[in-house]
């Protein structure tokens, strides 16, 4: 161990212990900093090549116009597109409560193109006082 001290001061290296249990115990000689260094630029490669999924939020209503679902949709695809989840939630207020029914179906039929376009359902569509929500991300397949 002395020895390697010795040779360590000489090269102008620092001596780092790779193995203490082992007999005789293991060690390296490397430029600590130099290696600090390089492992904080492979911490910093990592984080950007690191992706951040958001959610994404549409608000739907069971009486809603044909061009403003389409304009809906056309948005939930780009955010799929993107690489974001999307979080569908049908709004039901006053008498569209009496007709939840009605509703559902509507709203099926929207996560139904939805998922022809390429979508996965992550959380199926379950009722939450007078909304219903789904939970939809995009499918291996369009990710690529």
């Amino acid at each position: 161990m002395e020895q390697a001290k010795i040779i360590a001061r000489e090269a102008g290296l620092d001596l780092v212990e790779v193995s203490p249990a082992a007999k005789p115990p293991v060690v390296k000689l490397i430029d600590y900093g130099k290696f600090k260094y390089q492992m904080q630029k492979k911490a910093s490669e990592a984080k950007k090549k690191q992706t951040v999924v958001d959610i994404k939020e549409i608000k739907l209503r069971p009486t809603i116009d044909t061009h403003d679902l389409e304009v809906k949709m056309k948005k939930a695809y780009s955010f799929l597109d993107d690489g974001d989840k999307v979080k569908l939630l049908m709004q039901f207020r006053g008498r569209e409560l009496a007709h939840k029914d009605i509703g559902l179906e509507r709203f099926n039929s929207i996560i139904k193109q939805i998922c022809e376009y390429g979508a996965e359902i992550d959380q199926p569509a379950k009722f939450m006082g007078s909304r219903i929500a789904v939970m939809l991300s995009p499918s291996a397949k369009k990710k690529k």
